[in-house]
């Protein structure tokens, strides 16, 4: 009987290894045959003209120039804006928020946003500020892609902050340390490689969101630092040059993707090599 019972949960153990196995397989062959196909086709359309010049008129010779400074400004000015309110949050959540309403009504708000779609974002910002000021922005499209970094800050900085001793933060309280003091240059100390990951991990989030820039900077074929006026980024780029009929243009999108997706993998190799670092301590 025992030996009946064994044999059946070795075969029901390589059962399930085996289809462990063939779905692991699954998901890294069409991994493997989108990164190579963007590879293939991407690293033909790199050259230097593509950070040298901008969006170019059909049959014309260009780059990505001006799509790439303002992809980089937005991100800028949306971490800028969402990181210091999402690391806010997650302190009030980890270090004061136990007893009371608030703090399980914003995880709660917080779990909806960090699962919302981005488009559902761009639709918000479109109807309070770009009809409110009659046009599409540059500034519009760093608030969407701020109110996409916060739910990401606000989930890692509560996570990496519980993750701190309560030691330290009694052997501080003991030594007269207010509460704000012991938060500010103890366990935020402690977890700050935590919280930049969790910075990192929401700059990669943001680098090639599409839907939200679509409804609040859409795009801008000239070189443009006003960020009061529509403003050309890389995601809608590759959005729109993809979708033309154009050869050079798809070779255009083609190499935007590539970027974007050199970048977001080296963030996340950056943000994955600071938690081991944050976990090591």
């Amino acid at each position: 009987m025992d030996h009946n019972l064994y044999r059946q949960r070795r075969v029901v153990n390589s059962f399930n290894m085996v289809m462990s196995m063939l779905a692991v397989g699954f998901g890294l062959f069409w991994l493997v045959w989108i990164l190579w196909t963007l590879f293939s086709y991407g690293l033909g359309g790199i050259n230097l003209s593509v950070f040298t010049q901008s969006t170019p008129p059909p049959g014309s010779t260009g780059g990505l120039a001006n799509a790439i400074y303002g992809s980089l400004l937005m991100t800028f000015f949306g971490t800028l804006i969402g990181t210091p309110i999402g690391i806010l949050a997650g302190v009030y959540l980890a270090e004061f928020g136990e007893r009371g309403w608030l703090a399980p009504a914003t995880r709660f708000i917080n779990d909806i946003l960090l699962s919302a779609p981005s488009i559902v974002i761009g639709l918000f910002v479109y109807e309070i500020y770009v009809i409110s000021v009659g046009h599409f922005s540059g500034w519009a499209g760093a608030l969407a892609l701020a109110i996409i970094v916060v739910p990401v800050v606000v989930r890692t900085t509560e996570n990496m902050l519980r993750l701190v001793p309560n030691t330290l933060r009694e052997a501080a309280a003991a030594l007269g340390a207010p509460q704000w003091k012991v938060v500010m240059m103890v366990t935020l100390r402690a977890s700050k490689a935590g919280v930049l990951t969790g910075i990192l991990l929401a700059v990669a989030r943001i680098s090639g969101e599409t839907a939200p820039l679509l409804f609040t900077a859409l795009n801008n074929q000239f070189w443009s630092s006003n960020m009061n006026q529509p403003m050309a980024n890389l995601p809608v780029v590759i959005f729109q040059f993809a979708m033309s009929p154009y050869e050079d243009w798809h070779a255009l999108a083609w190499a935007g993707a590539l970027l974007i997706t050199v970048s977001v993998l080296g963030l996340n190799v950056l943000a994955r090599w600071l938690g081991k670092q944050n976990n090591s301590q």
